[in-house]
C-alpha cells in the first residue's frame, strides 16, 4: 500500500493508493496528535484483515518534526522525496500547470508506488544528533544574519559617513560597535578624544592601543564629502538601530557557541571527528548535516554524492565533461569547504594535494573542492571503522602517488 502525505503549514493531505494505482483513500488531516490518530484507520481499512501484516510506505517532503518521527515509530516505510524530485514527477501526470495540495499528495503515492526502490528511506539519525543539528544551524543562520546586517551598516556608512570605512576593517567587532553608539555622524565621531578611543580599545581586548587609538582619532577627523544635516541624522537613527541588532547577534552567537560544543562533545562521534584537524563548532556542522544513521552511507562515494563534493558527469554522443554539483546542501558544503581551507594551514598532506591540482592547471575553488571531496573519503573511512585520523595512514596513497 502506498501513501503520499503533503503538508502545508497546519494540515496534511493524505492519498492511499493500491498497487495497480487505483485510489483507495484521501482525507485532509490536522497536525498534531489528533491528524495521526486519524491516519492509521484510514491506512489500516483498505487492508481488512492483514492490516497488520501489510507494509505501508508513505512519501514525504517534509520527514522531519513529530510528524515525521510519529510515521516511523508507527511502524510505516517512509521515504524522503525530495521538492525538486516531486515537481518534476508532477510534469509527468499532466503538463498544466496546476497545483493544489490533493493534486500533491497524489503525486506522492504514485511516485513511492513506481519509484519506491530509487527513494531513500528517512534515515534512524539519534536523538543526539538531531540536537546537534539543531543547535549549530541556529548558529549558523545567526552568523549569516549578522553578515547581512553587517553589510547593510556598511552600505549606509558609504552613503554618508565613508570616514568610518578607512577607520574599521571589521564593523561588527565589539569596540567598533561601541564606538559607533557614541559617535554615530561624522560630527561628533570628529570629536572623540584619544582617550575615549582607547578605553573602547582595551575593553575590546586590542594591542598596541595607544597607537590604534591616535589613527583611527586622525582617519575619522579626515575631510569627506558629507550629507545635509537632515540627511545625516536620519542615516544616525538607521545606523543605531543596526548597530543594537548586530550587539544583540553577537551575544546571542557567542552563548550558542557554547551550546553547540556542548552539545556535540556529548556525542560518540566527536572524538573521532575532532581527531582531524578541524574545529569543534566546525566539526559539529559536518556532523550535524551528515547525521549518524550507519546505513545512510553505504560507500565513501554515496557520502561525496550527498556531500555535493563529487563532480558529476555530462555526457552526449562524443562529448563528456565532469562538472561540479550545484544541487547540494548548502550547510555541509559551505562546512566543508571551510573546512578544506582551514586544513591547509595545518596537513602538509592536504596542502600538498591541493598544490598538484593547482600544478594541473585546476583553479582554486575547484582545487578546494577536490580536497574537501578527499577529505569527505578520509571521514567516511574514520567512521566506518571507529578509528581516529592519523596524518601518514589517511595520505599514504596519495603519497606514492606524488613520488611514483
Amino acid at each position: 500500500m502506498f501513501v503520499g502525505d503533503d503538508w502545508a503549514e497546519d494540515h496534511h493531505d493524505i492519498e492511499v493508493m493500491h498497487s495497480v494505482g487505483r485510489r483507495l483513500a484521501r482525507a485532509r488531516l490536522p497536525e498534531g496528535v489528533t491528524g495521526m490518530a486519524r491516519l492509521h484507520p484510514i491506512v489500516g481499512e483498505p487492508a481488512g484483515e492483514d492490516a497488520d501484516k501489510a507494509e505501508v510506505l508513505v512519501g514525504i517532503e517534509t520527514a522531519r518534526g513529530p510528524w515525521g518521527r510519529a510515521l516511523v515509530a508507527a511502524g510505516y516505510t517512509v521515504l524522503a522525496v525530495n521538492p525538486s524530485q516531486a515537481a518534476r514527477f508532477r510534469d509527468r501526470l499532466g503538463v498544466s500547470g496546476a497545483k493544489s495540495d490533493p493534486r500533491d499528495a497524489h503525486v506522492l503515492a504514485d511516485m513511492v508506488r513506481t519509484h519506491g526502490h530509487e527513494l531513500r528511506p528517512v534515515a534512524g539519525d539519534s536523538a543526539q544528533v538531531e540536537a546537534v543539528n539543531v543547535i549549530t544551524r541556529t548558529h549558523k543562520t545567526l552568523i549569516w544574519e549578522r553578515t547581512r546586517h553587517t553589510q547593510r551598516l556598511r552600505h549606509a556608512l558609504r552613503d554618508y559617513f565613508p570616514a568610518a570605512l578607512d577607520a574599521f576593517d571589521d564593523l561588527d567587532a565589539a569596540d567598533t560597535l561601541e564606538l559607533f553608539g557614541k559617535a554615530p555622524t561624522p560630527a561628533r565621531a570628529a570629536r572623540l578624544t584619544v582617550a575615549q578611543i582607547s578605553a573602547t580599545l582595551i575593553r575590546a581586548r586590542r594591542k598596541n592601543v595607544a597607537a590604534k587609538a591616535a589613527a583611527l582619532q586622525t582617519t575619522l577627523r579626515a575631510e569627506h564629502l558629507a550629507q545635509p544635516e537632515a540627511v545625516t541624522s536620519a542615516y544616525a537613527g538607521s545606523v543605531q538601530a543596526l548597530l543594537a541588532v548586530l550587539n544583540v547577534l553577537n551575544t546571542q552567537i557567542k552563548t550558542l557557541q557554547g551550546q553547540v560544543e556542548a552539545h556535540f562533545g556529548r556525542h560518540p562521534a566527536a572524538e573521532i571527528i575532532l581527531s582531524r584537524p578541524v574545529g569543534v563548532v566546525l566539526g559539529a556542522r559536518v556532523l550535524a548535516e551528515f547525521c549518524d544513521d550507519p546505513a545512510r552511507y553505504t560507500s565513501a562515494k554515496t557520502r561525496k554524492n550527498y556531500a555535493g563534493t563529487s563532480p558529476i558527469t555530462r555526457a552526449s554522443g562524443e562529448k563528456k565533461a565532469a562538472l561540479a554539483r550545484y544541487v547540494h546542501n548548502d550547510r555541509l558544503i559551505d562546512a566543508l569547504l571551510t573546512q578544506a581551507f582551514s586544513t591547509l594551514r595545518v596537513s602538509p598532506n592536504a596542502h600538498a594535494y591541493y598544490q598538484r591540482q593547482r600544478a594541473r592547471g585546476v583553479g582554486h575553488n575547484a582545487a578546494l573542492r577536490q580536497l574537501a571531496n578527499r577529505l569527505v573519503g578520509i571521514l567516511h573511512g574514520c567512521l566506518k571503522t571507529g578509528t581516529r585520523y592519523d596524518e601518514a595512514t589517511a595520505w599514504s596513497h596519495h603519497a606514492e602517488l606524488a613520488t611514483g
